[in-house]
């Protein structure tokens, strides 16, 4: 085995300072797992401060000795040679913060203003510099925000950037970012959705293809999964952002669709004796037995049953209050709570399942693989319904996977969260294999960020805000395009980007501004309000006639009850005072037309 290593490669070293020598310029660092490494800074490295989106480079390479402290996280980029044993030599260091205890996203603003970039950097790709026209969006997004000559216009991928933009506008107020949410969503509403009035439900068509003025309907998915079927994860993510938007506007329209599309789940894809909901439907009869299906007949997976919670029916309860919301919720992490975890078998959840409930472990790509990130899902998922309605099984699955998913799931030498693997190890295998690559994914970064943040500020724990900032560092650090904008598919092991195939776009089937838009908003709501005591403004802009009571709702997530309260409100930049500030409730004027709305959120603990 000796021979394994007998060659030179360049990898990434994320660890603590454990000591530095000035003198012989070596630096012992630990990694979260508690190995040391011996790192030479003798060839002269550069070093750098993490930067958001849209900063300039910010140079330390003049400072190394003075913030190579005792404790500070850091990353190293070096080169391994085999010689003597192995020596490590660096030629990069990324700083997180400016002092040892300090991480620069943890600063107020990192995160708003990281939308802020992200919403234009999308606002630009899709309609550059004219009005906001969606005959013109793409679902193909180039590296640098160039379109492709692809003029499919998939339904999901419109809602998404419409979720991120409604996000945008949640935390900025800029009337701009709005605009595109509320114009997508009209376009969505007008292109692809189909009111079956004999059914009183809706459901959304897979896309459009357009060719000039023509334009094709797609009925069902074109995506290789889920050809010729209806998904229910595509049904689910239609709604994504009209509700986000929804929750700004208060247009009852939305809700309305969302309804009608929460009755297609239970008429179409719920099973009444076995429980859960199916993964498809045929187009033809919209059953979830017939033969053209497949693979896919009478299954049940992740996204059919968890889904739904961060995709539209968390933002649905938040606008609304409504109890039939919360029902459905609780009966969502019921099942998750009583049918996902496998442990007896494998650290990881199961994610697939015939319509009895037993495991689907032959079906198609995943077998019997674990998505990491949808482990993570399912613990920061927890934790906000909990705050809901507490149950001990919410929290103590939550906190299981909090605790076990690091050793399994996460890269322990460099940072940053692996994408699939292997459920169980065969033979003397002493790790969980990957599936196909160890590269890493941005949204299960998202997943990770987010999972160990709500753990953190609900439950606490220094081990969970350790892997908060962690998995906040690696992305941060890695995944943030400082050329072109916006963030990468995917980063090799190191944190290189993997620039290849569809991994290369910043616009596709499975990437368009929602993941990162998200990760941005809760990160702020999570890191400001529940660890850090830090007030937050809100946006809103709704039409008063529309609400139930003139009651605008303003909780920004499902948080513990009463950690948060409303320490002020303009409308229209006015002071206003008509506000229930531990209810998060604010009952508007008695106008007509759209008023705009600034919320000012204080943590009940600060």
């Amino acid at each position: 085995m000796a021979d394994a290593v007998s060659f030179s490669f360049s990898d990434t070293i994320a660890g603590y300072v454990g000591r530095f020598d000035s003198g012989s310029r070596l630096l012992r660092l630990k990694t979260s797992d508690g190995r040391e490494f011996d790192v030479s800074l003798a060839g002269d490295p550069s070093a750098e401060l993490v930067r958001n989106l849209d900063e300039p480079y910010i140079d330390a390479s003049g400072h190394i000795d003075e913030m190579l402290s005792p404790g500070r996280f850091l990353y190293v980029y070096g080169v391994h040679y085999p010689e003597q044993g192995g020596r490590f030599e660096a030629k990069r260091l990324v700083f997180l913060g400016r002092g040892a205890e300090d991480y620069r996203f943890e600063e107020p603003s990192w995160w708003i203003k990281q939308i802020e970039s992200l919403a234009d950097f999308y606002k630009r790709a899709q309609f550059g510099d004219g009005p906001v026209d969606f005959t013109e969006y793409r679902t193909e997004i180039r590296l640098g925000g160039d379109k492709t000559a692809s003029h499919v216009q998939e339904t999901d991928t419109i809602s998404r950037l419409v979720y991120g933009m409604a996000s945008a506008y949640l935390l900025t107020g800029k009337d701009e970012y709005l605009e595109v949410a509320e114009r997508g969503t009209e376009y969505l509403r007008k292109h692809m959705r189909v009111v079956d009035g004999e059914e009183d439900v809706v459901f959304w068509y897979h896309g459009i293809s357009v060719d000039g003025d023509s334009e094709r309907k797609l009925f069902t998915s074109e995506f290789s999964d889920d050809y010729d079927a209806i998904p229910m994860y595509e049904q689910i993510y239609a709604l994504a952002g009209p509700i986000q938007t929804y929750r700004v506007t208060g247009d009852i329209r939305i809700k309305n669709d969302a309804d009608a599309t929460i009755r297609l789940f239970d008429k179409f894809f719920k099973d009444p004796e076995q429980g859960g909901y199916y993964s498809h439907i045929d187009p033809i009869l919209f059953s979830a037995d017939h033969e053209s299906l497949g693979e896919n007949a009478e299954r049940k997976n992740w996204n059919s049953v968890g889904d739904h919670a961060p995709a539209y029916l968390i933002n649905l309860y938040l606008a609304t209050g409504e109890q039939r919301y919360a029902d459905f919720l609780e009966y969502t992490f019921d099942t998750i709570a009583d049918k996902f975890p496998d442990y007896k078998n494998s650290p990881f959840v199961q994610e697939r399942f015939f319509r009895d409930w037993s495991h689907d472990t032959a079906h198609s790509w995943q077998q019997n693989r674990a998505v990491v990130g949808h482990n993570l899902k399912i613990a920061w998922n927890l934790m906000r319904m909990n705050s809901l309605k507490a149950k001990p099984a919410y929290e103590e699955l939550a906190r299981k996977i909090g605790e076990i998913m690091p050793a399994v799931g996460s890269d322990v030498q460099r940072g940053g969260w692996y994408d699939v693997v292997e459920r169980v190890k065969s033979g003397d295998e002493e790790t969980y294999r990957f599936a196909w690559h160890d590269r890493k994914a941005w949204w299960q970064q998202e997943q990770a960020i987010l999972a160990y943040l709500i753990l953190n500020g609900t439950v606490g724990g220094d081990g969970f805000l350790r892997e908060a900032r962690q998995a906040e560092a690696f992305y941060n650090t890695f995944f943030l395009d400082h050329d072109e904008g916006a963030v990468y598919f995917n980063v090799l092991a190191s944190g290189t980007p993997y620039l290849l195939g569809t991994e290369r776009l910043k616009g596709s089937h499975s990437m368009s501004m929602y993941h990162s838009a998200e990760l941005c908003y809760l990160s702020a709501v999570y890191n400001n309000l529940l660890i850090n005591g830090r007030e937050m403004d809100f946006h809103f802009q709704p039409d008063p006639t529309n609400l139930p009571d003139r009651v605008l709702r303003v909780s920004p997530d499902l948080l513990p009850a009463g950690s948060v309260r409303i320490a002020s409100v303009e409308i229209d930049e006015k002071p206003y005072t008509d506000f229930d500030a531990d209810g998060l409730t604010v009952r508007l004027p008695d106008v007509q037309g759209r008023v705009k709305v600034k919320v000012r959120l204080r943590p009940t603990a600060q």
